[in-house]
């Protein structure tokens, strides 16, 4: 559950009480005006129906000097609900607004991002030129590019253009300076042989599109629901750092099969886990709130959905022509 503190105008308090009927809250109380004129209502409304109730809310406080809507997580009421009930919160999804404030937070190019995206570069690279597999796991979790892939996938969704260039700038930045440092590692590094880990990250094949596929669809639930231990998981499974690790390490030892291997590995999990997101939140009706913006999010997504998807035969085409080379 989760209670919704309002400020609104004094007059809009028969339509928020009209609000809190249609989105079947629980409990609904006027409080007192404040100094400032306005009037301080309460609404205790399921995770389910907090969507609906923000939107409705939004044109009573959206330009109004000092009124606002503050969204309170509840983590223990009494009495306490029924398993039904647990089972139908556990299931809502999370409000549109907490997926941006998460998703806009992740997309951001500052210090924190370029550090984090350094030293996982460093542990990843550290870790496949060790073969230690706990070291590169390690990397794996840092995770740092995995964020703004998720916040594309929602700009997509929500038709919002400043988050998806946000995030696409992020993404770009991230991948050219953990390639750089790896190139930089692969001139210096004295090569007397290529570690099993290495080696596996320049090696793409049908199952690696399937598991990021399924990976970055795991992600976007585990957005869409709520479920971050589910975020660790995917981490491991689609990993980011390490093939674009082995792309750079390759590009400076001069192996250009190899560095072709690992950017074309790279490449599929990048469009696999853009193209889950999206097909998830699409199906998850992850939408903005006005009509107009609506149709404008859903003309982008359908083209956004296409062009991964072309990009993505076109790797797969790629991938079966490597294939056919190698056996020849």
């Amino acid at each position: 559950m989760k209670l919704l503190s309002i400020l609104a105008d004094a007059k809009d308090a028969e339509r928020v009480a009209a609000i809190a009927e249609t989105c079947a809250a629980e409990e609904f109380r006027l409080d007192a005006q404040v100094p400032s004129g306005h009037q301080s209502m309460r609404m205790l409304v399921s995770d389910d129906k907090v969507q609906s109730a923000l939107d409705l809310l939004a044109p009573l406080v959206e330009g109004v000097a000092g009124a606002r809507v503050l969204v309170i997580p509840v983590e223990v009421s009494l009495p306490q609900q029924s398993e039904e009930e647990r089972k139908k919160e556990d299931s809502a999804l999370a409000a549109r607004e907490a997926l941006y404030a998460t998703a806009e937070k992740s997309a951001r190019l500052d210090r924190d991002y370029l550090v984090l995206v350094v030293l996982s570069t460093l542990v990843a690279a550290i870790g496949l030129l060790e073969d230690n597999v706990a070291v590169i796991i390690g990397a794996m979790v840092i995770a740092p590019l995995l964020g703004p892939n998720m916040a594309f996938g929602l700009g997509t969704a929500l038709g919002d253009t400043a988050l998806m260039r946000s995030a696409l700038a992020s993404l770009s930045v991230g991948v050219l300076v953990a390639t750089l440092i790896s190139v930089v590692i692969g001139l210096v590094w004295p090569w007397d042989a290529f570690s099993e880990e290495l080696l596996a990250r320049t090696n793409v094949g049908w199952d690696s599109v399937a598991l990021a596929l399924a990976s970055g669809a795991a992600a976007a639930l585990s957005m869409t629901t709520g479920l971050s231990s589910v975020l660790v998981g995917v981490m491991v499974a689609v990993a980011l750092l390490p093939p674009a690790a082995t792309f750079g390490m390759m590009l400076g030892a001069g192996k250009w099969e190899l560095a072709a291997g690992a950017g074309l590995l790279l490449a599929v999990n990048i469009v696999c886990v853009n193209l889950a997101c999206k097909l998830v939140f699409l199906f998850q009706d992850i939408e903005p709130r006005t009509w107009w913006q609506k149709k404008s999010a859903h003309r982008s997504m359908k083209i956004y959905i296409t062009v991964w998807v072309v990009t993505l035969l076109l790797l797969s085409l790629a991938i079966h022509l490597r294939h056919q080379f190698n056996l020849q």
